[in-house]
């Protein structure tokens, strides 16, 4: 078994832009061979975060190729993912050697009214002896009408509840929750989804507060919005290093502008956390 020997581990979360079928795509996603997946794996190689959430991974192939990729940087990456009972996007993991991720499992029904919609995935999370938690990965009905926060509410709530009732589950009533990925809601105007998403004030939105960026998604005009969220439960989650969740910022790094970086490698910017592991 391999030991982690680390005093803090970095949980990230990045929508890879995978869905190509909507507005009037090839419908065969992102393309192992082609040079996003070159420009995505060099990304993650400049994040090298310990566990990273990816969200919109299609087609599936796509995530083996970047563990492929990130290997030949010297990066070893083992692969968590379990396709999407309704849709083709699915949401995988990556992390490292000496992270343990196990029991990966849908949250029954969290596609809510959006038909053909994305569930949200738990996994189990262990570093060391200290370090246990519930990872889970969403992925919410975009849009900004009406209709589709009605959606994103079905959504929320049985998100919300099923962590709340994980709460008082045996065996996990003092673990660590963290939720992440593409809340597809802005702070401050979709109030309702952050309010059934946090389950019984189970959840704290670090994402709202931490986060000295406020913008996360690239528009094509070239404004942004803070879609992507990241979440601590309020309770049992004292290893998070407050203040550390940031944005990264992957386009600068790749010394790319954000018009560019949205055409080569996603419209999305990740997200990265530290948590203490002693």
């Amino acid at each position: 078994m391999v030991t982690f020997t680390h005093s803090i581990a970095r949980f990230a979360v990045w929508n890879l832009a995978g869905n190509d079928k909507f507005p009037g795509g090839a419908g065969t996603g992102i393309d192992p061979q082609g040079q996003k997946a070159l420009h995505q794996a060099l990304g993650l190689a400049l994040l090298d975060a310990e566990v990273v959430t990816l969200v919109e991974v299609f087609p599936k192939a796509h995530i083996e190729r970047l563990r492929e990729l990130l290997a030949l940087k010297g990066l070893d990456y083992e692969i968590t993912l379990a396709e999407q009972p309704e849709s083709h996007l699915h949401i995988g993991f990556l992390h490292k050697p000496g992270v343990e991720v196990s029991n990966p499992r849908f949250i029954p029904g969290s596609e809510g009214t959006y038909q053909g919609g994305r569930q949200a995935i738990a996994v189990d999370v262990r570093i060391g002896g200290r370090f246990k938690a519930v990872l889970i990965g969403v992925h919410l009905k975009s849009g900004r009408g009406q209709d589709e926060q009605a959606k994103r509410d079905s959504q929320c709530r049985i998100i919300g509840d099923w962590i709340t009732q994980l709460h008082q589950t045996p065996g996990y009533k003092h673990h660590a929750i963290l939720l992440m990925g593409d809340f597809n809601m802005i702070p401050g105007q979709d109030v309702s989804n952050f309010h059934h998403l946090g389950g019984a004030d189970v959840m704290d939105f670090v994402s709202c507060w931490d986060l000295q960026e406020r913008y996360s998604h690239i528009l094509e005009s070239g404004r942004a919005n803070l879609l992507d969220g990241f979440a601590v439960s309020r309770n049992y989650s004292t290893r998070y290093v407050q203040g550390s969740l940031r944005l990264f910022p992957m386009h600068w790094t790749m010394r790319m502008g954000r018009e560019k970086f949205r055409a080569n490698v996603s419209d999305h910017l990740p997200f990265v956390a530290s948590f203490k592991l002693f």
